[in-house]
């Protein structure tokens, strides 16, 4: 009864994500390049973010994302380059997906730039079938015999990789920057044997502010908005940094009204000039709650913060912001 329990809470779960098939992150707001190519190079030097992500932690076969990306400017060309790396396991599900983005930058007024920006790449399906159960199915005989009684489905581990490309414009500036970008905007068909499965085209539209309280304390609220076009999924946050070094604050995300889903704890700091770690805490606010104890992330940054080749450089000058 408890399993039968899980699995109805999984679906009902699965069921408000549906148009949601990009990972899903807590710390969105440190990680823009991961969503928008339009961001390639604007932390003003070489730029490499790792992420980790356990959501649902306590659910058998729960969502686990890492993303690994590096960009940087190219000042002669007055634009940027990027590299995106991602795979996402949910249950018998695997996605994996690699993108190169590239940017051209343009000055707006004394200290603002509009980046924009262009993705493309692969994107890998992988079902492992072993790892399904029908009810109809068989898999008492052996634990190596798996039986499902069920043609369209496999029995063993089968992937197809298509093509797929992305595009964005940021604006960026001193106080406020605020992007748009849309992912799998051909909508490729990956085909596992007798299952198509589509990569929906989705939407990201952000906006961020950074204020100052003080000498010390700086405020840092930041917005994303994801949707494709059926569903729409919204992350407010808040950040406060004291002394450019330790930050914490919390976000809230939902789809609507009905449909709250979590609120996350975020912490972090600087172990150096050069690296910044920050950590999410998901407190589930869904029906998930009774069987998660909620999910984990964990991010480091490695800025370089000096500038690279040669060129004239943005008109955009000041410390580049973590946050």
């Amino acid at each position: 009864m408890k399993q039968l329990f899980t699995l109805l809470i999984l679906a009902f779960a699965l069921s408000l994500a549906y148009g949601q098939q990009p990972a899903q992150y807590s710390l969105f707001m440190m990680n823009k390049l991961n969503w928008n190519p339009a961001y390639a190079g604007l932390d003003n030097s070489l730029s490499a973010t790792g992420v980790y992500r356990a959501q649902w932690a306590g659910l058998e076969g729960n969502p686990v994302t890492q993303n690994v990306n590096v960009h940087m400017p190219l000042y002669i060309l007055s634009s940027g380059i990027g590299i995106n790396l991602e795979n996402d396991e949910l249950g018998a599900e695997r996605r994996t997906t690699g993108t190169v983005s590239y940017n051209y930058q343009l000055p707006v007024g004394r200290r603002s730039l509009l980046a924009i920006g262009l993705s493309a790449g692969l994107a890998q399906r992988t079902l492992d079938g072993a790892r399904l159960r029908t009810p109809e199915g068989d898999y008492n005989i052996d634990a190596s015999v798996i039986i499902h009684n069920d043609d369209l489905l496999p029995i063993s581990e089968i992937n197809a990789t298509a093509p797929t490309f992305g595009a964005g414009v940021y604006y960026y500036s001193e106080r406020f920057e605020a992007g748009f970008a849309a992912r799998n905007l051909s909508e490729p068909a990956v085909d596992l044997d007798a299952i198509s499965l589509v990569l929906k085209r989705t939407f990201f539209l952000n906006a961020a502010g950074h204020f100052d309280l003080g000498e010390s304390l700086s405020l840092h609220p930041s917005l994303l908005l994801r949707s494709d076009l059926v569903q729409t999924q919204t992350d407010i946050a808040a950040i406060l940094q004291y002394n450019d070094n330790i930050f914490g604050g919390a976000s809230f995300r939902g789809y609507n009204s009905d449909n709250i889903d979590a609120i996350a704890l975020i912490a972090g700091f600087k172990l150096s000039e050069n690296v910044t770690l920050a950590y999410a805490y998901d407190l589930t606010l869904s029906a998930l709650n009774q069987v998660s104890n909620g999910s984990h992330e964990v991010m480091i940054n490695y800025n370089l913060n000096k500038r690279l080749g040669t060129g004239r450089p943005p008109k955009v000058i000041y410390n580049p912001r973590t946050l």
